[in-house]
C-alpha cells in the first residue's frame, strides 16, 4: 500500500458499557497476536457504511480486566497490525466541573497522567525514541467527532483536560479537590498510556470521555445511587454507538497524512543511531514503527 495515501480504517476502543458494535457488515471476531503480550480480547472486524472498522473492548468482553491490568501496548500494537489509522477511544469518566453534568461527552484534548504501574512506551533499551505529547490527540479527528455530536444533539464539550489516575479505587476528596485546582475537567482510569502509545504508533487518536457522575468533590456525590450511575452509563453507551455509526461519512474523504501530524509523529523521534539499534527490538516494533525503521 502506498504511503502517499492510506484508506481510513477506524478503530474503536470501547470502555465501560461499550463491549461491541452492532450493524457491522461481515462482522467477525479476529485474533490478533502482539509481541507485547496479551491483547484485551479479539478484535471485531467488519465494515460500516463502506468504512473498515476494528473494535476492541478495552476491558474484554464481560469486563474482566481492571484498568491497571489492561495491556495497553498489546492493544495499540494489535490495532496497528489490523491496519487501523484512526482510533476513537470511548470511556466512562467522572466530572470535575459543575458545568459538565452526567450525560455530557467531553472531547478531551489534554491529559495529566497520574498512573504509575503501566508500561508507557513501545521503545526502550536498544531503541530509544522521544515522541512529542504537547498536543496528544488529533485535532482533525476531534473536529469530526464534534460535528457528529452536534448533529446528534448530544450534550458535549470540545476540549478539556482528562486526569488519568491509576485506580482501581476512586479518588479521595482531597485528591478530587486538588485535580480541580489543577484545572482538570474529567477523571478516568484508562486513557493513559493509551493516548501516548497511539501517538508512538502514528495512529490518529481521539478521546470521547462520557460523564457518568460527578467525582467526590461534588456535594451531591454521596447521594448518587449505583442504579443512577448505571442508568447514565447505559444511556451513554447507546449514544456512543450512535456516534460510531455516524463516523464513516466524516472519514471517507479524510486527507492522508493528516495535517495535524498524527500520522507522522515518529518523524525525527528515534534517537538511537541505526548502527546501534537492537535488531530484536526493531523486529518487535515492526508494526508500530515500521515506516521509519524500514
Amino acid at each position: 500500500m502506498s504511503e502517499a495515501y492510506r484508506q481510513p480504517v477506524l478503530g474503536v476502543i470501547g470502555g465501560s458499557g461499550v463491549y461491541d458494535i452492532d450493524g457491522l457488515e461481515g462482522a467477525r471476531w479476529q485474533t490478533v497476536e502482539s509481541p507485547f503480550g496479551d491483547v484485551s480480547d479479539q478484535i471485531l472486524r467488519g465494515t460500516l457504511d463502506g468504512l473498515e472498522m476494528a473494535f476492541l473492548p478495552r476491558h474484554g468482553r464481560g469486563h474482566v480486566l481492571a484498568p491497571t491490568d489492561v495491556n495497553y501496548r498489546a492493544n495499540i500494537d494489535a490495532l496497528k497490525r489490523a491496519g487501523v489509522t484512526e482510533i476513537l477511544s470511548v470511556s466512562a469518566v467522572g466530572s470535575l466541573a459543575e458545568d459538565l453534568p452526567p450525560g455530557t461527552f467531553v472531547i478531551a484534548d489534554q491529559f495529566i497522567d497520574r498512573t504509575f504501574a503501566r508500561e508507557k512506551s513501545f521503545f526502550g533499551k536498544g531503541l530509544v525514541a522521544h515522541v512529542s505529547m504537547a498536543h496528544p490527540v488529533s485535532a482533525w479527528l476531534g473536529d469530526r467527532v464534534e460535528e457528529v455530536l452536534a448533529d446528534l444533539a448530544i450534550p458535549h464539550r470540545r476540549g478539556g483536560t482528562y486526569l488519568c489516575m491509576e485506580g482501581p479505587q476512586f479518588s479521595t476528596l482531597a485528591e478530587s479537590n486538588l485535580y480541580r485546582q489543577w484545572g482538570c475537567h474529567v477523571i478516568g482510569m484508562t486513557n493513559m498510556p493509551e493516548a501516548k502509545l497511539a501517538r508512538e504508533a502514528e495512529i490518529a487518536y481521539c478521546t470521547v470521555a462520557m460523564v457518568t457522575d460527578f467525582d467526590c468533590w461534588h456535594p451531591d456525590h454521596d447521594h448518587v445511587s449505583v442504579e443512577a450511575v448505571v442508568r447514565v452509563l447505559l444511556q451513554n453507551a447507546d449514544k456512543a454507538r450512535s456516534l460510531v455509526k455516524a463516523m464513516p461519512a466524516k472519514l471517507k474523504d479524510r486527507p492522508y497524512p493528516l495535517p495535524d501530524g498524527s500520522h507522522r509523529s515518529l518523524d525525527n523521534a528515534i534517537i538511537t543511531h541505526p548502527d546501534r539499534r537492537n535488531p530484536g527490538m526493531a523486529r518487535k516494533l515492526s508494526a508500530v514503527a515500521g515506516r521509519v525503521l524500514g
